[in-house]
């Protein structure tokens, strides 16, 4: 018998629940749809989603199988491969955005309805998002209980890889260069590689590296944006180039080993189980507020103020935001502390709509994530689920004080006025559009908005609203 394995954000063999189920059932074909929700990515995710598929596809062919590429509407496009391999099932791992999810559930019918047995399993969370409940029978809105419910919850022991059988005859194919998925990212591509730590075996050498030097001082040190005691592990997750039940084990493990850090990775971990859990219950997280009364607040969605560009571009003139900024077009990601400050000034001092953030994130960031995106943003700006209240308002310099007392991070990532500016620094000018006309010889920009003029304005907007 033949089954299909419909790849989509599980780029690994270990602990795929897809992948085991179709090796189960004899010769495995390994299929990736370009369909619109890919074509319909930011210019940094697709890009790396491309590295993540052609470092996939490698591995593969290594063990004797391929992958199948093949672009069209996915429910066409299976059946169109049941029909030209016999394939018997088809297996994938779920997604939980309303778009995928309306997606899956029609290919699902469709096969079903073709005499196909299609399932579709749990790889990219921990818990699904409707086996978590308040006593109530209700959904958490809340994080900290959401932790309490969650965490002394058995998590299953993560799948081995499985042994694969091929097909002996083999679909046509389209060819993954073709698809030209790193055309957006034009130059800045070069940069951002440099950066990347694309598949499993980087994602598992990530892991073990944190657990072994980190995860000890993770909690006291995790804020300080210069210091590499982050797991980095955001962008392999966003991909599935390692499952969460191995990142939960390790942490586990850790922790009962008496690292000091290890419950707070996990709490972490499980952040982002609480962004899936929101993103399943309320499908418009990324596009509306979460909590009522928000429509009417005065926020600006006009994109082409000249402090949002000054913002989207690192040159605020405010030193931490810029850091941030520019950290992001030379890596692909920003330190946590970090998206919080640049979001919170660009929310708040600003006072411009945190949509025109997220999907500014959402073209830049290789760690892309449609639930902890949103969740993340909305927290920010005060409208999200357990909110930082409006009137807690980042001092962006009082930040870099406290978090970066000796100016590391500052200089790591701003070139202008530095005598010898490091190569971080100077990688920006070579990342960002050119038709930015940007130079590391220009002189260092004014602040677009006093810090104090900012936060006394978005105050007085608060009000207005409360009234």
């Amino acid at each position: 018998m033949t089954a299909i394995w419909w790849i989509r954000r599980d780029f690994r063999l270990s602990d795929n629940p897809a992948l085991v189920k179709a090796s189960e059932c004899g010769d495995v074909i390994p299929v990736f749809i370009r369909d619109s929700s890919v074509d319909d990515l930011g210019a940094a995710p697709k890009w790396r989603m491309g590295l993540g598929l052609e470092h996939l596809a490698e591995r593969i062919e290594a063990l004797g199988g391929r992958i199948v590429f093949r672009s069209g509407d996915a429910r066409e496009v299976l059946k169109e491969l049941v029909e030209e391999t016999g394939a018997e099932h088809v297996f994938w791992n779920r997604l939980y955005d309303k778009d995928a999810i309306e997606r899956d559930t029609n290919v699902k019918s469709a096969l079903k309805d073709a005499g196909v047995e299609a399932q579709s399993c749990n790889s990219h969370l921990l818990f699904e998002p409707w086996t978590v409940e308040t006593k109530q029978g209700g959904y958490y809105k809340v994080y900290s209980p959401f932790w309490r419910a969650v965490k002394d919850t058995g998590v299953s022991t993560p799948l081995k890889k499985p042994d694969l059988s091929w097909p002996d005859a083999w679909p046509e194919s389209e060819t993954l260069s073709d698809w030209s998925l790193d055309m957006a990212m034009r130059r800045g591509a070069e940069v951002v590689r440099e950066h990347c730590h694309i598949g499993e075996e980087a994602a598992s050498g990530r892991l073990s590296a944190f657990i072994q030097h980190h995860a000890d001082d993770y909690k006291a040190r995790r804020d300080f944006p210069s210091e590499p005691v982050c797991s980095g592990l955001s962008e392999n997750l966003t991909y599935g180039e390692i499952s969460p039940r191995v990142i939960w084990h390790a942490g586990y493990r850790a922790m009962e080993e008496g690292a000091k850090g290890a419950e707070h990775f996990l709490k972490e971990l499980v952040w982002r189980e609480f962004a899936y859990h929101l993103l399943y219950h309320e499908p418009d997280l990324p596009t509306e507020n979460h909590r009522e009364g928000w429509d009417a607040f005065p926020w600006s969605e006009n994109e082409d103020r000249s402090d949002v560009v000054a913002w989207k571009q690192g040159r605020t003139g405010v030193k931490f935001v810029d850091a941030a900024m520019r950290e992001m077009y030379v890596t692909g990601t920003m330190h946590n502390r970090a998206r919080m400050i640049v979001a919170s000034y660009l929310t708040k001092h600003l006072l411009t709509h945190w949509r025109v953030g997220l999907a500014w994130f959402e073209d830049c960031l290789i760690d892309w994530d449609p639930a902890s995106n949103a969740m993340g943003w909305q927290w920010v700006a005060g409208c999200g689920p357990d909110a930082a209240p409006y009137f807690r308002i980042f001092n962006p310099d009082g930040q870099a004080e406290k978090f970066d007392e000796d100016g590391t991070y500052l200089r790591r990532w701003i070139a202008e006025g530095e005598v010898k500016p490091t190569k971080t620094a100077l990688s920006y000018f070579d990342a960002v559009p050119k038709s930015w006309a940007l130079s590391p010889d220009d002189a260092y920009p004014k602040p677009v908005m006093g810090l104090k003029e900012g936060r006394e304005r978005a105050l007085a907007a608060y009000e207005t609203q409360k009234g």
